[in-house]
């Protein structure tokens, strides 16, 4: 291997252990009683310190009693982050199931 390769190697290693892979799941009621979904996708800069913009789940959830919460950083949102990262951009899934 060259040392540009190394390097290179190295940037990648650092770029995805800064990556967080973390979700979250909170279950409101007795959880989902069915299979409908709603998703959004929450805002954030300076590496997730600032939110941009904000998503209810509760209104997401549209009124229903028992409900299932999934917040996650997607393959999606990873991409998306990769290309906005340079500017401090990154972004989460909000998953809602009823």
């Amino acid at each position: 291997m060259t040392r540009k390769m190394i390097g290179i190697f190295l940037i990648l290693l650092l770029v995805f252990s800064l990556m967080s892979c973390a979700a979250h799941h909170h279950k409101v009621g007795n959880g989902a009683q069915g299979n409908q979904v709603v998703a959004a996708r929450s805002w954030y800069i300076l590496w997730g310190l600032v939110p941009l913009n904000e998503v209810d789940s509760q209104a997401m959830a549209g009124g229903a009693a028992d409900y299932e919460i999934h917040t996650e950083v997607s393959p999606l949102d990873f991409v998306i982050s990769i290309l906005t990262g340079i500017v401090t951009v990154n972004s989460r899934t909000v998953t809602v199931t009823k």
